[in-house]
């Protein structure tokens, strides 16, 4: 059973399912859509697309890997429903702040693994073509 801790858990099970489901999903289509541009032989700012669809899967995977979800530690919420959990606000100034960093760190992880990957397919396309 999970339960709120600031700054390290917001979600329970049944969130971080529809997470894991959602990332796991969008990094197929960024994959999919990567092997196209390469194939197709697309110009390579088409890679810029491929950005936000694997920030997009990071941002998913990461969050239902780490029980935690960047909108409800903005928005200082938390839902652990689908256990024994339950789903409400955080009211206190200090757990809010502590979310709101935490929202910010796995933003920044998603976005700096994005950004890797994307860069590294980018490289293997040139690489490829050389």
């Amino acid at each position: 059973m999970a339960e709120y801790r600031a700054g390290v858990c917001n979600i329970g099970r049944e969130q971080r399912r529809k997470r894991y489901r959602a990332g796991v999903l969008t990094l197929a289509i960024a994959l999919a859509y990567s092997a196209w541009i390469v194939v197709a032989d697309r110009p390579d700012a088409y890679f810029a697309g491929a950005f936000f669809l694997y920030f997009g899967g990071m941002l998913g995977y990461l969050q239902a890997r780490l029980e935690f979800c960047v909108a409800f530690g903005a928005l200082a919420r938390y839902d652990l429903s689908g256990g024994d959990g339950e789903e409400g606000t955080v009211d206190d100034a200090e757990l809010r702040r502590k979310d709101r960093l935490r929202a910010l760190e796995l933003t920044a992880y998603a976005a700096g693994l994005a950004a890797a990957l994307t860069l590294l397919l980018y490289s293997f396309d040139g690489f490829l073509l050389a």
